[in-house]
């Protein structure tokens, strides 16, 4: 009965539109006074649920990758990728999936890209491209939802508190998977600049001009290659490089770039805060949730129930991919692994699934929820900047989608994909 009276009540305030976070912290607390249990464990849990080294990475990441996006990172890197790639057929949408990507390694998150980039990638993939507005908006929602699969990721920190593997395993299996989706995309901009005979008008550019891009983007380029580089190097931890990456990031806004005043790096300040407190409320309050979850034994009972179904690891992976890709539909990637992860994790051990591999499983089908309707926050973010109506958004995304989920499937069922560079690196596995 206590489980009814956590999941109803928790289903009852999401409904109302209470935030996720809050939606957890007083399901919990409904479950506990139904329970008669004294509510000092909603204290003591949620101080351990956060009080750990690791969630240090989160605050600097965050703080790193709100600097670089005010320091004019993103036109210097969208200008160099362009100088590579621009001359191709459908150029310029080429270089919106190659600078998501470089710039999701800076900001780690998706709508941060689609907000840094989408205001001069959208207009310049319809005006010089060639390429539909509903198209154009899709494809920046769904090339900035790559942020969170390539290092470093926000969800593998909190995907890795919850698991307590390690967040340098987690980092480097995003790498390929977070690759693979940019290829995906990158075939879809083919097929449709091909099918509407789409040719680019900008010429190829010369290896000097290539060569001025590349050093005006230099000192942005070498921030991922710092914190990964770092890590895998043995030099310092994922919690230390995201300290690094902070500091990295002010020195290079403030005395390289100089397009960052004292007023915009207060802003910038006060907003990583704000996410921060966000990501740690929800934290807090899903270990409380967490908790009543293992000491009611839900979470064995749910394990119980699917392996009931099937024992085949490729049925068990399915019905995760089903559930966490309706469940990314309506939350965020932090949510969506702070929620399930603890249910799937007793699933995936006993299932022999690798928990690196379940976590990349997890934040990849997250990606595809940030561009999936009906509430993917991308495909909002984009439209809101094109002015194009969601729906029509939402149907440009759809071949992307598409391609998006056959990447998932890969991803799902050739685990070496996430795997063999940790193996390589580490010698693991």
């Amino acid at each position: 009965m206590i489980s009814a009276v956590l999941f109803v009540s928790f289903f009852i305030f999401l409904i109302m539109g209470i935030p996720i976070g809050i939606c957890l912290g007083l399901s919990s607390v409904c479950a506990i006074l139904y329970s008669g249990t004294s509510l000092t464990i909603v204290a003591t849990n949620m101080y351990s649920g956060i009080s750990k080294f690791l969630l240090l990475a989160i605050p600097f990441f965050v703080l790193s990758g709100n600097i670089m996006a005010k320091a004019g990172i993103s036109k210097r890197l969208i200008r160099f990728v362009n100088t590579c790639v621009g001359h191709r057929r459908g150029g310029i949408a080429i270089v919106c999936v190659i600078v998501a990507c470089f710039f999701g390694a800076i900001s780690g998150s998706g709508p941060a890209t689609v907000a840094a980039l989408g205001a001069v990638l959208i207009p310049a993939m319809i005006e010089q491209g060639g390429f539909s507005a509903p198209f154009s908006a899709a494809l920046m929602a769904t090339a900035s939802s790559i942020a969170i699969v390539i290092p470093p990721s926000i969800a593998f920190v909190v995907y890795a508190s919850i698991t307590g593997v390690s967040i340098a395993d987690m980092f480097t299996a995003g790498i390929v998977p977070g690759i693979l989706m940019g290829v995906a995309l990158v075939i879809v901009v083919m097929i449709e600049a091909r099918k509407n005979n789409i040719q680019s008008s900008q010429k190829r550019a010369s290896g000097k001009e290539r060569w001025e891009a590349f050093k005006d983007a230099f000192w942005g380029l070498l921030m991922p290659v710092i914190i990964l580089g770092g890590i895998y190097g043995g030099v310092f931890t994922p919690t230390e490089a995201a300290a690094v990456a902070a500091v990295y990031s002010i020195v290079i806004s403030l005395f390289v770039y100089r397009e960052l005043n004292f007023k915009e790096f207060i802003n910038c300040v006060l907003k990583s805060a704000e996410t921060t407190i966000q990501v740690m409320i929800l934290l807090a309050a899903a270990s409380v949730f967490a908790f009543i979850l293992t000491s009611e034994g839900i979470t064995v009972a749910i394990a119980d129930a699917v392996l009931g179904v099937s024992s085949k690891k490729a049925v068990i992976l399915l019905m995760m991919n089903i559930i966490l890709l309706i469940g990314g539909m309506f939350m965020d990637g932090a949510s969506l692994t702070t929620i399930l992860g603890p249910l799937f994790l007793p699933i995936a051990q006993s299932a022999g699934i690798d928990i690196v591999h379940l976590g990349i499983v997890m934040v990849v089908n997250a990606a595809i929820g940030m561009f999936t309707p009906p509430f993917g926050l991308n495909l909002f973010v984009a439209a809101s900047i094109t002015k194009q109506p969601m729906l029509k958004v939402a149907k440009g995304a759809m071949p992307f989608i598409l391609m998006s989920l056959i990447a998932l499937l890969i991803i799902t069922y050739v685990p070496e994909i996430s795997l063999w560079l940790p193996h390589m690196i580490y010698g693991q596995w």
